[in-house]
């Protein structure tokens, strides 16, 4: 597809400095100007003071100039507003107050990650050896930032936006509550949600394989056990394998492995999914506070607050 992939994302948190430190002990990279990279995606979360917790912007990779054509195209049929330039183009979703932006850039040239050897029943790839994932004892670094989850208001004015507008595809579908939808090969880049406010859930960081899910999830529960929202599980929509946490604001973030990837579209039958299917293969079931985070009440509040 013409979009390659989702760039980067900016936070906003009203405590920047734990929230930095949460993140570089989950494994992401400080810069500066308060960025923070991936081993392979460069830089992919920005953090900056907000009153309350919310995604601020994100940026999207595209491949060609022709492809701002069409986005400038889409999004003046919906009578939607934007700035572009030759190489990108940015607008302000309605209903969310997001600011997204396409710019033209480089695919990631992720360098090959040799598969994990797991004996299994008559197949034997690791014979006198101890597994990989016992004798791991380096940190967790996330390769790339996989998808971003957000609350919205009016979740099927967000989805058009993505989709009419940006030109992301549907993956699967949660009827009148959610869509699955992708910018790149990844099963999903953006979930869009109905909720009563508009707030930012969850960002997801890609692991070599479920071994360093599950290290990256101790590691952060021997340090704060506060942390822990859900997992250890394998969702069905998308296929992978997921734990949950916790930052000092109140978003979750999410380590991932063996996400589906979409090559050619004619392959993949979009799937409406419903109930605990949704949500997961097997696992723990979600918790009430995963399904609907402790401070949304208190958000709404503040926003009510503000009107």
């Amino acid at each position: 597809m013409p979009l390659h992939r989702l760039a980067s994302i900016t936070i906003g948190v009203p405590n920047v400095t734990e929230t930095a430190s949460y993140y570089t002990e989950f494994g992401l990279t400080p810069e500066t100007d308060g960025w923070f990279s991936t081993t392979d995606g460069g830089n992919q979360l920005r953090i900056v003071s907000t009153p309350t917790r919310r995604l601020v912007s994100l940026v999207v990779g595209a491949d060609h100039p022709d492809d701002i054509d069409r986005i400038a195209h889409n999004l003046g049929g919906l009578g939607i507003a934007f700035e572009r330039t030759a190489t990108s183009i940015a607008a302000i979703e309605d209903a969310t107050g997001l600011h997204a932006t396409v710019e033209v850039s480089q695919r990631i040239s992720a360098p090959r990650v040799e598969p994990t050897r797991y004996n299994g029943p008559g197949r034997i790839e690791r014979d006198g050896l101890r597994a990989p994932g016992v004798l791991r004892d380096g940190p967790v670094r996330p390769h790339k930032l996989g998808h971003a989850v957000i609350g919205s208001t009016d979740h099927a004015v967000t989805q058009q936006f993505f989709t009419h507008g940006l030109g992301f595809k549907i993956s699967d579908e949660v009827p009148g509550l959610a869509a699955f939808m992708r910018c790149s090969t990844d099963h999903h880049n953006i979930l869009v949600q109905q909720a009563p406010i508009n707030f930012l859930h969850h960002t997801s960081w890609q692991v070599d394989d479920v071994d360093e899910v599950g290290r990256g999830a101790m590691r952060m529960l021997e340090a704060d056990p506060d942390r822990h929202v859900w997992g250890l599980g394998r969702h069905y929509a998308g296929s992978n394998f997921f734990w949950y946490l916790k930052d000092p604001a109140g978003n979750f973030s999410e380590y991932y492995s063996d996400m589906d990837s979409i090559i050619d579209d004619q392959l993949w039958t979009p799937e409406t999914v419903e109930g605990a299917k949704g949500l997961f293969s097997w696992g723990p079931p979600p918790p009430p506070s995963f399904l609907m985070p402790e401070d949304l009440a208190g958000l709404m509040t503040g926003a009510h607050s503000a009107g």
